[in-house]
Parts: structure tokens; C-alpha cells; sequence
């Protein structure tokens, strides 16, 4: 087992394979942080814990008890309780007052990992992973927090979360409730986050961390737009390839805080885990809240190292099917919008499938009088004088061409202006005192109500029974505001986002297990909801609406640099772009989608004919290569944010291929020829160039570098197809 306690030195140990995570107990029961970074062998190191320069623990020093836990890196510390930087726990009392200080009981080593209840996390069995479960408890309010880590035994992952209960004789509620806590010395480091807005997701921020709190977080009741549930602290030099990293995401998909703090000692505190603005859970004696989980992933070898690492992670631990093999798509959202009928689907589908496309999404506009996005969301009836045969006969239609038909929901709203919401108005998330705020002229359906949630799953469930759907596009197109129930008391409204998230979960499960052979991909506007939470139930993501070359390339950049190619969701779209206006040549609109799911948006039957000629071709290179680009190692090369020129690489893990991607932005003249470091290659092998017959020695690539030879031109792109060739 990789897990250690040392009754000596009352000292726990997680090892993966290149790294160790410590804890200590202090006077017997405050439990403290000692250490997370390359592996260490013995367990002596409680004495680390000693920040001063004599004992200073409220055993031995009573009448400083609140300057010890001034400076105390607590594992999970609670508020109000002398240690005044960022708190995982907040508890209140009947008496309103926050009072909880938990202490060390007792711990436990379990084989494998255990489930969260109502929750998304990761999963493995003893083969894969073992859990130390830590139990504090304050005996004076009867709060017991079970804190649970996994250490993953083939990957440098550790998977924490914590289950709150109420062991007392009364009601305690909850107004904080954080994931995970990191406690590191100050030496120099960074902070790294992804943030961003609608349309230009996932943007890589690096920062200087000064004295008090920097980080991301949202209160939007959705996840990714602004800013991903994730942090890094990094070393000051980090790069692809060098340095130290250690990174925090938060498998959960509402509203979150990811934060750190440099304390007035020089001190790091990391925390991640659920806002605390507008949560309040009540927990009556014998209840427990399940808190979201957190993985943790320290790499010594750069920012690629904790790509990987998190790559095989969710792809081995989390994503259901995540090799399935994904159909090529048309989606007709940009070639339509809402202008459409059966007899110009069917053109667009003709022409698609006898280019090779496999898969034909019909995106919204199909049922009520959908004819704007200013009504009948929740009312989920086809439109018979758009689809004069209904969905089952324009899904017969499409399979009698060959290919797959997949379909455009957003079950989670509802319009004012449909039949739905004038039946139930009271089914809207809104408080007392005033209608909600419009968003997209929609309004949020209380999920969190078991009669909503059930009307929600009778729609889904009867749609996807009335044709033969293989693929759902789940959407859900603006934040949460209003924050409201009508079904819940006033000492729980704190638990509206919360219950809303809980339903959420409860459907998209109930999704997968009643229909397991539907490809489900989630969208919010884009990537609103890319999250580890989304991906358990959905193997792809859409990652924005933006979906020219350019702009996708710094959003694509910073997704991959958290989650595998397999589940960011990638189309080709019509020039000039809708969104930006830019027109980039339509082979490298292909190459950029291809580091993705890979599909098309767009009326095939307007583009122009050299286009329209290269689309068999796509497909083609897309299909040869998708085995890689499922299971393959991801490098990054170049950022277009550094100079103009973006790269990227996928390898097999054995080394036996790869796919190198070749982006230059803007043209610039008079410069030196490109060279590019490859990766993840055997440095003895003999790599042939599958397009040119060109050789190389693996150990000239990732040294010396593969030329870059590009059109002189803006927006060009190349791929390279390298394979390990024996030589005679």
C-alpha cells in the first residue's frame, strides 16, 4: 500500500510514483500540513511543523493558543477559530454564532476509492489507488469532518475531498464548505489560472503573488466562462518542460472560489472548493454534506508534465468511453440559425454525407414556436411546420443517407413566453419580491425541486424515445441569478445553487444509464461548463462559440492544457467568420478543429467548391489519425502568444508515431527559419516523414528541432505525420 502512518511521529505519508504528500498531528490532534512535492523515503519530518524557534503548540504554550493557529498550516482549517487566512470550514450554531474547531479522532486506510454521494469524481479500484480517510471532530457542537485522500498508485494524482456531519443534538448550518487546502513556503512562486469570458475561454493568466489574495472564482452558478475551477502555483521558472508545478482542480460544476494567499509570514495558503457567497447549508443531527472533490498533481518536469498527468487521469478515472470512437458531425447552427425546414436540412444532409460527414446534428429551432431564441424553451413539442414528418421521420431520412442523427436540447430553462412557464410560473428560480432577471430572454427552472426535475427527465426521456437519436448537444445558455426557491424554506435558500447542481448530476447519470449507447456532449454558451464534473457524465465538451482558427487557438491552448484532445469539442465553421469577421484558409480551419472532437458548421452546399472538394480528404486524415489523438501524449511547442507561431504534438506512449500541428499567425519577413523541439520520441528511432518520405533521428528532433516550413503567408497551418521506421 502507498499509504504510511508513523505512530512515532503521529505522521501520515501518500507516495505516488514521483511524489509524497505529508500531514502531522500537533499536541496529538491538530492536524497540519508538512509537505507536497518529489518523493520522499522516511517519515521523520515532524519536525518541520516547528515554525518558531521554540515549542509553540497550545499543549505547551496555553496562553498563545490563537498565535498558534495564526500560523499553523491546518489541513482544513475552520473560521473563527484563531486563524485568520482562508478557511475550508465555517459552521453556525442555533445561537448564530460561527463556533467549530475540529480536532483529530481517529483515521482509517481504505483499498481503492470510495464514491461521493451525489457527486461527480474520480474512480479506481485497489488496483489503481488506496484512501486514507482522516476523521476531526469538535466535541462541543458535535461538527465531524471526514477527510478523505486518495493516492493514485500510477499517476501522480491525489484526489481529496471531505463529508461534513452533524453529530450534535441540533441544527448546524453550513456556510462553508471547501474541497482542499495547500499549505507551501513562499519561494518565488507564480500563480497560474485560465480566464476569460464568453467566446474567448480558457485564456492562460501567469501572475507574480504579492503579499495577501489573489486567484479566480465564479458566482454564477456555472463553472468555466470567466475563469476555470483551477489553480497552479508554479516555480519562477517554469516552462513546458522545466520546473515545478502544483495544481488544484475542482471537480464540481457551479459556483467556486480558487484562491491563494501569501500570509504576513511569507506562508502560501491554497484553497479551491465551492463559493461561499450564497451557500448555506442547514444539517440536521445525522446529516452530512458531501463536499466536491479536488485533485491535487505535483510535476517536477514543467507544465507538460501535469498536463499528462491529468490527461491519463481523466481519461482512466473519470470520462466514461473515453475511447470511444467519435463520429465526424455537421451541426446546422451557423449554416441556419433558426431559418430552417425539413427540405433544406435534408439538402445540407444529402450533400454532407456523400462527403463522408457521419453524424447530423439538428441544433435549436425545431420545436414550440422556436422561431427566435425569445420562446418556447420547456416546451418540447416538434414544430410540424418546420419538420412537417417529425423527428423520427427526419431521423429515418438521415440514416437512409448513411449517417447518424443527433439532436439540440436545452432542457434546464424555460422562456416566458411559452406554455410551460405560464402553467408554472413558481417553477422559475427567483426570489419573493420580483420576476427574474432575463437572460438570452430565459429564465433557470428550479432543478432542486423533485416535481421539476422529474418534469425535466419525462421531456428528455420522451424526445429521445420518439427517434432514433445516437447523439444529445445538452446546452444551457445563461448563469444562475434570482437565487430562489418557492419549495424551500427561508433558513435554506442558501442551498438553491447547491440542489440545482445535485439534480443536474441525478439527470445526466439517469441519461447515461438509460440510454448508454448515446453520445452525450455538454455545452453552456460554449465553454461555460467545462468542468471535471461535466466530463463524468459527457466524454466531449463544446469549447466555445467561437469557433474561428485564430481565436481558438489560445482557447484550445489552455483547455488542452487541463483536459485530453478526445473531449474539446472542435468545428470547422463558414469564412468570413461569423463572430470575429476573419477569413483563414479552410485547411487550417480543419488542422486547428482536429485537435478536438473534429466536425463541421456550415451550409456544404453555399462554401465553395475548393472547399467543399477538401472536405473527403479532412475527414480522411481525421480518421487515420483518431486513435492517437484519443490515447496519445500531449506536448505543447509554441504559444501564438510568444511570437506568431502556435505548435503542437501528439505522441504514442511507446513512441511509435506522431502528429506534430503547425500554426503561424501572422507572417512577419526577413526571418530566420523556425526550428521546433519535439517531444516524446525515442531518441534512437529513425522517423520517417509519412507526406515528404523525409527521415530524421529521434534525438535530432527533440534537440535540434523539426523545420517549421510554411506558406509565407498569415494564418497557415501544417500537419506532420512522423512514424518510427526501421533502418536497414
Amino acid at each position: 500500500m502507498n499509504l504510511f502512518y508513523d505512530d512515532q511521529h503521529q505522521v501520515f505519508k501518500l507516495d505516488t510514483p514521483h511524489t509524497s504528500y505529508l500531514m502531522a498531528l500537533a499536541d496529538g490532534k491538530w492536524l497540519g500540513h508538512v509537505y507536497y512535492g518529489p518523493r520522499l523515503e522516511g517519515t521523520d519530518v515532524a519536525w518541520a511543523l516547528a515554525l518558531g524557534t521554540r515549542p509553540f503548540t497550545p499543549e505547551v504554550l496555553p496562553n498563545e493558543q490563537a498565535s498558534f493557529f495564526d500560523c499553523y498550516p491546518q489541513e482544513y482549517p475552520a473560521a473563527n477559530a484563531g486563524d485568520f487566512r482562508e478557511a475550508c470550514l465555517g459552521v453556525r450554531t442555533e445561537a448564530g454564532q460561527r463556533d467549530c474547531l475540529p480536532a483529530y479522532v481517529g483515521h482509517a486506510f481504505l483499498p481503492g476509492k470510495p464514491a461521493l454521494e451525489g457527486l461527480p469524481a474520480t474512480s479506481g479500484g485497489p488496483e489503481d489507488c488506496n484512501t486514507l480517510q482522516i476523521t476531526l471532530e469538535d466535541c462541543r457542537t458535535g461538527v465531524r469532518a471526514e477527510l478523505c485522500y486518495t493516492a493514485f498508485t500510477h499517476l501522480d494524482i491525489i484526489a481529496r475531498s471531505a463529508r461534513v456531519i452533524n453529530a450534535g443534538s441540533g441544527p448546524l448550518w453550513l456556510d462553508r464548505a471547501l474541497s482542499a487546502c495547500l499549505s507551501l513556503p513562499y519561494e518565488g512562486q507564480r500563480l497560474l489560472t485560465l480566464q476569460g469570458s464568453w467566446a474567448r475561454e480558457g485564456q492562460m493568466q501567469l501572475a507574480e503573488i504579492g503579499h495577501g489574495e489573489q486567484g479566480v472564482f465564479s458566482t454564477r452558478g456555472i463553472s468555466s466562462h470567466q475563469a476555470q475551477p483551477f489553480l497552479a502555483l508554479t516555480s519562477p521558472d517554469v516552462t513546458q518542460e522545466r520546473g515545478e508545478v502544483w495544481g488544484m482542480h475542482l471537480v464540481y460544476s457551479g459556483s467556486f472560489l480558487a484562491r491563494v494567499q501569501r500570509d504576513q509570514h511569507d506562508g502560501l495558503r491554497a484553497v479551491i472548493g465551492i463559493h461561499p457567497q450564497d451557500f448555506c447549508w442547514r444539517l440536521e443531527p445525522g446529516e452530512a454534506f458531501q463536499v466536491p472533490e479536488a485533485v491535487l498533481v505535483h510535476s517536477g518536469e514543467g507544465l507538460g508534465r501535469m498536463t499528462r498527468t491529468l490527461h491519463d487521469l481523466y481519461r482512466g478515472h473519470l470520462i466514461r468511453e473515453p475511447y470511444r470512437q467519435r463520429p465526424v458531425l455537421i451541426n446546422n447552427w451557423e449554416a441556419t440559425y433558426f431559418d430552417f425546414d425539413e427540405a433544406r436540412l435534408l439538402k445540407i444532409a444529402r450533400q454532407a454525407a456523400a462527403l463522408g460527414v457521419e453524424l447530423f446534428v439538428l441544433d435549436d429551432g425545431w420545436f414550440g414556436e422556436r422561431h427566435t431564441d425569445s420562446g418556447s424553451l420547456g416546451d418540447w413539442e416538434v414544430n410540424r411546420r418546420k419538420l412537417p414528418h417529425g423527428l423520427d421521420g427526419l431521423a429515418e431520412e438521415i440514416k437512409a443517407l448513411g449517417m447518424q442523427f443527433g439532436l439540440w436540447m436545452e432542457p434546464e430553462m424555460v422562456s416566458p413566453d411559452s406554455e410551460l412557464y405560464r402553467r408554472h410560473p413558481d417553477w422559475a428560480i427567483q426570489t419573493a419580491s420580483r420576476l427574474p432577471l432575463r437572460c438570452r430572454d430565459q429564465y433557470v427552472l428550479d432543478l432542486g425541486r423533485p416535481e421539476v426535475e422529474e418534469y425535466v427527465w419525462a421531456q428528455i426521456s420522451n424526445i429521445l424515445h420518439s427517434a432514433d437519436i445516437t447523439y444529445l448537444k445538452w446546452d444551457m445558455n445563461r448563469p444562475l441569478t434570482d437565487l430562489g426557491s418557492a419549495a424551500l424554506p427561508p433558513d435554506r435558500q442558501g442551498e438553491v445553487a447547491h440542489r440545482y447542481l445535485l439534480a443536474l448530476y441525478r439527470l445526466q447519470r439517469r441519461l447515461v444509464e438509460t440510454f448508454p449507447h448515446l453520445l452525450l456532449e455538454n455545452c453552456c454558451s460554449g465553454g461555460g461548463r467545462f468542468d471535471p464534473g461535466m466530463l463524468a457524465y459527457s466524454p466531449q465538451i463544446w469549447a466555445s462559440d467561437d469557433t474561428d482558427a485564430v481565436e481558438r487557438l489560445s482557447i484550445q491552448e489552455g483547455t488542452a492544457m487541463l483536459y485530453p484532445l478526445s473531449c474539446i469539442g472542435a468545428h470547422v465553421s463558414d469564412c468570413p467568420n461569423h463572430l470575429v469577421g476573419r477569413n483563414t484558409p479552410f485547411d487550417t480551419r480543419a488542422a486547428v478543429a482536429m485537435a478536438g472532437t473534429f466536425g463541421y458548421e456550415l451550409d456544404v452546399t453555399r462554401i465553395p467548391e475548393e472547399e467543399r472538394r477538401q472536405i473527403p480528404g479532412q475527414i480522411a486524415r481525421y480518421r487515420a489519425q483518431h486513435a492517437l489523438l484519443q490515447r496519445g501524449d500531449y506536448y505543447r511547442l509554441a504559444s501564438a502568444r510568444d511570437g506568431g507561431l502556435d505548435a503542437w504534438m501528439v505522441a504514442e506512449k511507446d513512441g511509435s508515431r506522431a502528429l506534430v500541428t503547425l500554426v503561424r499567425v501572422l507572417c512577419r519577413p526577413n526571418r530566420r527559419r523556425r526550428l521546433v523541439r519535439l517531444h516524446g520520441l525515442d531518441p534512437a528511432g529513425c522517423y520517417e516523414d509519412v507526406a515528404t518520405g523525409r527521415r530524421y533521428g529521434g534525438d535530432a528532433l527533440m534537440q535540434i528541432g523539426l523545420p517549421v516550413d510554411l506558406p509565407e503567408a498569415d494564418f497557415q497551418a501544417r500537419q506532420v505525420e512522423l512514424r518510427r521506421v526501421e533502418v536497414k
